[in-house]
């Protein structure tokens, strides 16, 4: 039986009357490139949030590795790599600077630093931009660092919120690469993105979460699986999604009341 990397009990989140996640149950596996999948306002990054330590749950339980999320803090912070929304980088550092900092704020040596810093600055295509701030970056550049300081302590858990956003095709396919070996390599990674295609195709397993409810969780086989013994014809991911969440038939009935533009 696999180790599961992430379990959650009955998580929610509520803001004032607004219900933002309810009563989600989540399973993870260890090794899985996990996609969390949802429209907009569903409760995918609170839901981020939440399993990062960023945000308090209103009531339910997490347990990451094993280990009771609210009991073990500290111990699960330094096995987890997150690439939030709004990354939340030190922008007066340049990108060495930054990683140094994040390095030896994970505990690692000055040696083990340095090397890791040189080799991801390398690979992010960035260590020509010695005198660089990270305020000047590119959005691109800037994800890319926060990605090199997402996994230079060798997390076990990896979260990203829309990573490959203003991303160019040749460094989201290096991304891709680093990704595919980190979970060769045993590391949980937790995707959401809004590209169906980029988690079609690096995704092994999925859950759904619509309305702050989570909606269908499982490999993406089961997923189609589940949607073409309903409607008889095999579905892409963006298919079998659009027919899960009901808007595969909205957009155009909406689209008739805008016979101006059309």
């Amino acid at each position: 039986m696999s180790e599961i990397a992430i379990r959650t009990e009955q998580l929610t989140r509520r803001f004032g009357s607004l219900t933002a996640v309810e009563s989600i149950d989540l399973r993870v596996n260890a090794g899985q490139f996990f996609g969390f999948l949802g429209p907009n306002g569903a409760g995918k990054s609170t839901t981020i949030k939440m399993l990062t330590g960023l945000l308090a749950p209103t009531s339910g339980r997490m347990e990451l590795l094993g280990l009771d999320f609210q009991s073990n803090l500290i111990e699960v912070k330094r096995q987890i790599g997150v690439v939030p929304e709004g990354m939340g980088l030190f922008e007066r550092l340049t990108g060495r600077e930054y990683l140094r900092f994040v390095g030896r704020m994970y505990g690692l040596d000055r040696s083990t630093t340095e090397k890791r810093t040189e080799e991801l600055l390398e690979f992010m295509q960035l260590a020509d931009r010695e005198k660089t701030l990270i305020v000047d970056y590119s959005h691109g550049m800037q994800k890319k660092i926060a990605l090199a300081a997402a996994v230079i302590h060798r997390p076990r858990i990896l979260f990203l919120d829309e990573p490959f956003e203003g991303v160019d095709a040749l460094a989201a396919g290096a991304l891709k690469a680093l990704l595919a070996r980190m979970t060769e390599r045993g590391v949980t990674i937790f995707l959401t993105s809004h590209v169906l295609e980029i988690v079609e195709r690096l995704c092994s397993h999925v859950a759904i979460i619509h309305k702050g409810r989570l909606v269908a969780q499982g490999s993406l086989d089961e997923l189609r699986a589940g949607v073409e013994e309903n409607e008889g014809e095999k579905k892409t991911l963006e298919q079998s999604f659009l027919s899960i969440v009901g808007q595969s038939g909205g957009e155009r009935a909406r689209l008739e009341d805008l016979s101006w533009l059309t």
